[in-house]
């Protein structure tokens, strides 16, 4: 795919002039991401059982200090839905319960430990960029962090369904699943219809947007709290009352609200410290490495994600970003924070708002501290269903039916990485859940004859060399466990030394999905450095499915054999015709034979006869027989027969190349006789 290198002194830049020059689009575009996160911090901070004020303060610090430290012009910072389920966890770990039964001491104590553990991963994350570790990032295959994201997805499904219909509920997220048609019976009606109202909204919005354009400044979770916060006094939420519908009592008040400061600037009386006698506890060490490992995982791929949006193609320093959310997740746990990341789907927003710098983050964290500094006591009536419904809506669009079949078009072996990655996590945890799905692809590169000693080192040698371009020949496997050596390799010969690179991958026996992906990312950092990145050699991999980027390995691909017997005088109009139609060779010899008009008129004596044998590939067979069936055969006798066969090199039949052996296999059809 090629896309425009953009003049540099055009392209916008996060610095003095920048700030001044476009300060127009940035402050535009940050209000409208405000609108859009300001109820996503709620709603994930009271989700990951913190305070609800905890995700402002993660955004507000975010913005202010990765906006001077990060390169990153267009992501924004801040607490992502993809981080709820380990926060929770962590939450529960020290016994605490995500305020289902209220905020009470073993809240308050459970929430100071993860903000220890916050303070932990965030250290380690800053080691992480300060050691140019942000390639680790390339190395989970892409399969597994979908199935990883995907359980997520349903996780937050499942937990955020009680609270949208105003019920009190806790477990695992298979137990939760079980129990959603009990949650429905025992709903309070009053926050359900909140609840299923806003969940309408989220889903039905979007498609309002797309009908009127106008309309796409206003983002569904603002339409959610226009509609949400009014139900909510309509049904008097502010102060605690029952009332009756079909001989049931239910209960209501504010504690179906969110908790907020009740005075301006009461924001810092919530501000709380860690508690960091809890790292002395065996218990939190998972949930560090939780936060550190997942946490960075997600912001790297959000951070690649955006640069591809990037409509400057502005690329991210990885290891400098990951110093600059380290450092932000730092200063969040020591101050009562949720950890962050480099969040897409605000950041997408970024983009189609017309942001030019990452000043947009800076503005957008202004309005969220303006907001809960001066009006917290209105942000105290939004009701928490109404919180859960764009958590649920999040949590779908993460575990969309698209996703499955997006996966299985890649390949079937895909879908079964994700699948058990997904399964694996709902089971288990995130961690492990990502661990088996990375051991189950290394159980399906090895039954396909990927090596076990390559698996993790590549074998990738310079071969040729002009000065300008260079030849890299890689040998037994190009895979997602040893592509970061590999991709180290390229980028240093070529970014680094300025040289075009042709990859040979004639050698190689698999090259994986994720190794596809990459390779196509890489063609897009050469050209924006005015460079080319190219592969060869993938001719004669057979490819697990038609999707561009599906696994591909060496060995025998399926073809189409047609075997042609014709009248002589008819041999040399088709040879030259099989040539106009792409075909890139055939064999053609003298043969005696006797078809049914023969046997039936002149006594079954064999005629002379021209045999031609065709190799076509599946996509150029049927011109073939178009050709023989509407032109040939109603002026010449001829038959035809056309077979399955299995050759050791395709490119013999899509290029000029050498000849390759066949082994014919049952015919595919019966013959066609004129």
């Amino acid at each position: 795919m090629s896309t425009s290198i953009p003049n540099q002194r055009d392209v916008p830049r996060g610095n003095v002039e920048g700030f001044t020059r476009y300060i127009k689009h940035d402050l535009i575009s940050g209000f409208l991401v405000f609108l859009i996160a300001l109820p996503l911090c709620l709603g994930i901070s009271i989700a990951s059982g913190y305070p609800a004020i905890a995700g402002i303060f993660t955004a507000i610090i975010g913005s202010f200090i990765t906006t001077f430290m990060s390169n990153s012009e267009l992501t924004i910072k801040g607490p992502a839905a993809g981080l709820i389920v380990i926060a929770i966890g962590c939450i529960g770990a020290f016994g605490g319960d995500g305020m289902v039964g209220g905020w009470t001491e073993a809240d308050t104590h459970a929430y100071q430990a993860a903000l220890a553990v916050g303070v932990a991963a965030a250290i380690l994350q800053i080691c992480f960029g300060f050691f140019r570790a942000g390639i680790l990032g390339e190395f989970f295959p892409i399969s597994a962090v979908h199935g990883m994201l995907a359980a997520i997805g349903v996780i937050i499904i499942a937990k955020q369904i009680p609270v949208a219909l105003g019920v009190s509920a806790s477990g695992g997220p298979l137990e939760m699943i079980k129990q959603i048609p009990h949650f429905i019976a025992d709903a309070n009606p009053a926050i359900a219809a909140i609840g299923l109202v806003s969940v309408l909204i989220m889903f039905v919005w979007p498609i309002v947007q797309q009908k009127a354009s106008f309309l796409k400044v206003l983002p569904s979770p603002l339409i959610v709290l226009m509609v949400a916060i009014p139900m909510g006094m309509g049904f008097d939420l502010m102060h605690k009352h029952s009332y009756v519908l079909q001989n049931h009592e239910y209960q209501l008040g504010e504690n179906y609200l969110v908790t907020m400061p009740d005075r301006v600037f009461g924001m810092f009386d919530e501000l709380t410290t860690p508690n960091f006698a809890a790292l002395r506890e065996p218990r939190a060490w998972p949930w560090v490495f939780m936060f550190f490992i997942i946490g960075s995982l997600e912001s790297l791929l959000s951070a690649k994600a955006i640069d591809l949006l990037d409509p400057w193609k502005r690329k991210t320093n990885m290891d400098r970003d990951m110093i600059a959310v380290g450092t932000g997740n730092l200063c969040c746990a020591l101050v009562g924070g949720l950890p962050m990341i480099s969040e897409i789907v605000r950041s997408k927003a970024n983009i189609d708002n017309g942001a030019r710098t990452r000043f947009a983050d800076l503005w957008h964290g202004v309005f969220l501290l303006v907001c809960v500094a001066f009006i917290p006591m209105v942000l105290h009536r939004i009701p928490m269903a109404a919180l859960a419904a764009m958590l649920i809506y999040t949590g779908f669009r993460l575990a969309h039916p698209t996703e499955f079949m997006n996966v299985w078009k890649v390949g079937r072996e895909q879908l079964v990485i994700f699948v058990v990655t997904l399964v694996s996590v709902l089971a288990t945890d995130l961690l492990i859940g990502i661990a088996i799905g990375i051991a189950t692809k290394v159980v399906i590169h090895l039954s396909n004859g990927v090596p076990a000693r390559s698996l993790f080192k590549p074998e990738i040698e310079l071969t040729e060399d002009d000065g300008n371009t260079v030849r890299l020949t890689a040998r037994k496997s190009a895979v997602f466990s040893n592509w970061i050596p590999m991709r180290r390799q390229i980028e240093r010969i070529g970014l680094v030394d300025r040289r075009n690179i042709v990859l040979d991958l004639s050698d190689v026996q698999l090259v994986d999905h994720t190794v596809m992906d990459k390779l196509h990312e890489m063609e897009n950092d050469f050209e924006q450095h005015g460079l080319s990145f190219s592969t060869v050699g993938l001719d004669s991999h057979q490819a697990f499915t038609e999707h561009a980027h599906s696994a591909r390995r060496k060995g025998v691909s399926s073809v189409k054999l047609i075997t042609i017997t014709t009248d002589p005088s008819t041999e040399e109009m088709l040879q030259t015709a099989f040539v106009r139609l792409g075909v890139s060779g055939f064999t053609s010899f003298p043969c005696m034979g006797a078809g049914r008009h023969e046997i039936n008129s002149e006594g079954g004596e064999p005629q002379p006869r021209a045999r031609i044998e065709v190799i076509v590939t599946k996509e150029s067979v049927q011109s073939v027989v178009d050709y023989l069936v509407r032109e040939v055969q109603p002026n010449h006798r001829l038959t035809f027969t056309i077979e399955n066969v299995q050759v050791a090199r395709i490119d013999a039949f899509t290029s000029n190349g050498e000849s390759s052996w066949t082994e014919k296999g049952a015919p595919s059809q019966q013959p066609h006789d004129g």
